[in-house]
């Protein structure tokens, strides 16, 4: 999955807020818990048995992700389950308001939308401890698993051209919902706020973050041969 390096931080590890690293692991677990149960649910819309088995390998990484940021939290002292409440709400909101219509909307979803959302949280983890940052960057990562979705999409709308339209207007719809959920977290969270501020990040590069998260999402739209 594309990404560019985040944003240039003076800030030593120790000068890190506490409170900022549990609402990152928090937002970032409870994310990858939620993916999980939403692809597995969706691996039974699946007309296939090999795209069947793709979703369920994909739901299966989001969660080995969900268990690793639960035990660096509680190996830190930090209650997993009172690190992620606060962002029950939000999250489900914001699945709630892109709700797909079908299984292909799901997958290019989970694509796209879970691919902005990890570019965010890329980015904000140039703030963090070492060590924190390490475990972050590896529950980013799918291996590539979610790379089915890419030819799941480039055949539909080879054979389907009416789908390249509508799939092109949900990815839009999908980066703007993001963005905003995006924008959410970091200025509702005083906590992320203060990350951002403390950790030396100015307006203008705050504006450059949110430009690389869209250049990203054109990346992956064009991989599925969408127009972004």
């Amino acid at each position: 999955m594309e990404h560019t390096p985040g944003p240039t931080t003076s800030a030593s590890a120790d000068a890190v807020l506490p409170d900022a690293v549990v609402d990152l692991l928090g937002v970032l677990a409870y994310g990858e818990l939620t993916a999980f149960i939403r692809m597995a649910v969706d691996c039974d819309l699946a007309p296939t048995l090999a795209l069947k088995s793709s979703m369920g390998r994909l739901a299966t990484v989001d969660f080995e992700h969900y268990g690793q940021l639960v035990d660096h939290m509680r190996e830190r002292g930090i209650d997993p389950e009172a690190a992620m409440a606060p962002f029950v709400a939000p999250i489900a909101s914001y699945h709630e308001r892109t709700r797909p219509r079908g299984w292909l909307e799901g997958l290019v979803k989970a694509y796209v939308g879970e691919g902005i959302a990890k570019d965010f949280y890329r980015e904000m983890s140039a703030l963090v401890d070492e060590q924190t940052r390490t475990v972050m960057h590896r529950a980013l990562e799918d291996g590539g698993h979610s790379d089915f979705v890419v030819e799941i999409v480039r055949d539909t709308i080879r054979t389907d051209r009416t789908a390249a339209g509508r799939l092109a207007l949900w990815g839009r719809r999908l980066l703007g919902e993001a963005l905003s959920q995006a924008q959410a977290v970091a200025v509702e969270r005083d906590a992320m706020s203060a990350l951002l501020v403390g950790g030396g990040v100015d307006l203008g590069e705050v504006g450059r973050m949110f430009t690389r998260l869209t250049d990203n999402h054109q990346r992956r739209m064009a991989r599925m041969g969408l127009e972004a």
